[in-house]
């Protein structure tokens, strides 16, 4: 979902120089604070474009296109006072993922500086909640937002009062506004109809890390319910990350993973290594050994001194389970975007994981040889992917619970 954060800031930075226009050369309001009785009296209700979430504003005030199903942004008719409201569905199209990316997100789409923590209020159905004053800006204007964040079952909430000058007024209207806070959590559409037997189950876990790693869940071939919107998630990831547009690139990138993956070239580095003596090098001088005879930067040598421990001890295949569990995930990607049938890719999955699971003993067996190619692979430590996995296993919905060595069938 990383790959979606630039065009979400451009997004989001639209929506900043529209709502900025608000308020732009307008003063504050000012006056007798009135009780929030008084304020919800000369207020309706305002909702996302979706219908998902909706709050109270003033009934005078107007909206304006954000760009997004699930962003509202409102404001009077005079150009004084504003309010944005951007929701984020967890596992959705949007690169927001904790409290913490929503934070990071915000801080940085906003051009928000002078962040002063306030007393934070409570809101209908909300949990984790910050409120501050802040300032933003974008394209040369700058104006105060009164600003809330936190999340539901369902979503991350980033709420902003805006104005040139934020008063008591403005406060007591937006904690009026939000007291009103509703949501509600739309019908997600599956088009899938394959019920999910333990032999899917067991395609899902061999790629449930990488399925929890993007929010998504890991009980769903593939991650995502079926429909338009994981279609284009879909479109996008594998263009992305794989070179796949349709289905015969898809097919492509099918038939080398299965042929040749990333265990090919580990086998062809490795026995290189092997010819050049690296075996008879003590470990803790290998380094120094790759350093002298081969083009290799520093950077790169702990990689390859790492690698050919994992080559002694487990073989050519030490990461033959991270080719099979990738091709497993590709199986579930390409039914969601649209480029098999879901009978192709359950009937494709069944045909890898019969390839694949004689190869390994056990569950921790194969995603260790998975954690082994991601390090060879990404040339970074594996630690984050295995904490993934290690928690999803104690969890009550693990797919783990499920025999490694069940007798795999088609069941659909």
């Amino acid at each position: 979902m990383v790959m979606k954060q630039k065009r979400v800031s451009r997004m989001i930075s639209l929506f900043m120089i529209m709502i900025l226009a608000f308020t732009m050369l307008q003063g504050c309001g000012g006056g007798k604070v009135a009780t929030a009785e008084e304020l919800l009296a000369e207020m309706k209700e305002f909702s996302t474009p979706d219908g998902s979430a909706t709050i109270y504003l003033n009934k005078e005030w107007i909206t304006e296109d954000a760009g997004s199903d699930t962003f509202l942004t409102a404001g009077s008719k005079d150009g004084r006072e504003a309010v944005l409201m951007m929701q984020f569905p967890k596992g959705g199209i949007f690169p927001v993922e904790s409290m913490d990316d929503l934070k990071e997100l915000v801080e940085t789409s906003y051009g928000m500086t002078d962040y002063q923590e306030a007393e934070a209020f409570e809101v209908p159905g909300m949990t984790n909640i910050s409120v501050g004053n802040c300032k933003m800006s974008s394209d040369g204007t700058t104006a105060q937002v009164y600003l809330l964040s936190g999340e539901t079952e369902y979503a991350y909430y980033s709420i902003g009062f805006v104005a040139t000058k934020i008063s008591d007024k403005n406060r007591a209207a937006f904690k009026a506004s939000l007291s009103k806070f509703t949501e509600v959590v739309p019908e997600v559409e599956n088009n899938s109809t394959a019920e999910v037997t333990d032999t899917i189950r067991w395609f899902n876990a061999s790629y449930a890390v990488l399925t929890d790693l993007n929010g998504w869940d890991y009980n769903l071939f593939g991650g995502l319910p079926a429909n338009d919107d994981s279609m284009a998630i879909e479109k996008e990831l594998l263009n992305s990350w794989w070179g796949v547009t349709d289905r015969q690139s898809a097919d492509e990138n099918l038939n080398w993973i299965l042929e040749e993956g990333h265990r090919t070239g580990f086998a062809e580095d490795m026995k290189l290594l092997e010819e050049a003596g690296l075996g008879g090098v003590a470990e803790a001088e290998r380094g120094e050994f790759l350093l002298a005879n081969f083009d290799i930067d520093a950077e790169s040598v702990d990689g390859y001194v790492n690698s050919y421990s994992m080559y002694e001890q487990f073989g050519e295949n030490a990461i033959a389970g991270w080719d099979y569990c990738r091709a497993l995930s590709l199986m579930g990607y390409y039914y969601l975007a649209g480029y098999y049938t879901e009978e192709e890719a359950l009937d494709k999955s069944l045909e890898i994981a019969m390839i694949a699971q004689p190869l390994f003993e056990s569950w921790d067996d194969l995603m260790d040889s998975y954690l082994r190619g991601y390090e060879y692979w990404a040339e970074e430590s594996p630690d984050e992917r295995r904490g993934v996995y290690e928690d999803i296993k104690t969890r009550d919905d693990s797919p783990y619970t499920i025999d490694y060595k069940m007798t795999l069938q088609k069941t659909w």
